[in-house]
């Protein structure tokens, strides 16, 4: 079975992350879900969802949501889960939404969370990285940062949602920047309309 890794950090936009965790279960790939104490509480202040404030909590929480589905769940702080080693193959790993600290934690190899280690596990194994960062303007710190990871091998996906396609929703616009990050996994989705199609 194919798995990835989904990983939400504090920064707006948690929406990005929830809906492609949604999206991947719902088409029966396993996900390894990992989030911040900061991502939780963006989880509640723009959705609305009450994943709890520690880790047996969102643990219980997500295991009654998610119950029909291959979802596994890793503390932030849990540096001893499956994903903090290469040894447990995955298709790769998305930072959605990912915010400017975690990036620059990523760029350094700095590791002191599971979000930050796995995504170090996932370059030195030469997995997809795909990173959707959310912050603006951006600095010339932040700009350094992602060149940095781009030159190791990561994708980075701005949260810049395009309106070629006449987005009516806020639905609309997320589904198609998950659209894209599906795209970055070579995952085949018709989550949203592409240029000129019809």
């Amino acid at each position: 079975m194919q798995s990835y890794v989904v990983a939400i950090s504090g920064a707006s936009g948690a929406v990005y992350g929830v809906r492609l965790l949604e999206y991947l279960l719902r088409e029966k790939y396993r996900v390894y879900l990992t989030l911040t104490h900061e991502a939780r509480l963006i989880i509640r202040d723009e959705l609305g969802l009450e994943w709890g404030s520690h880790f047996a909590e969102t643990a219980e929480v997500l295991k009654k949501k998610y119950a029909d589905f291959d979802l596994i769940y890793c503390d932030e702080k849990d540096m001893t889960a499956p994903i903090a080693s290469g040894s447990v193959p995955t298709q790769g790993m998305i930072v959605a939404p990912c915010s400017m600290k975690t990036l620059a934690a990523i760029a350094h190899g700095f590791s002191s969370n599971l979000i930050e280690r796995a995504a170090d596990v996932t370059l030195k194994e030469r997995r997809p990285l795909l990173l959707i960062p959310r912050e603006t303007p951006l600095s010339q710190v932040h700009l350094r940062n992602m060149l940095m990871l781009s030159e190791m091998g990561a994708t980075l996906i701005p949260a810049m949602p395009a309106f070629y396609n006449h987005p009516r929703t806020i639905e609309d616009m997320v589904d198609f920047i998950v659209g894209r990050i599906l795209d970055g996994l070579k995952i085949e989705s018709r989550i949203y309309r592409r240029w000129k199609e019809s």
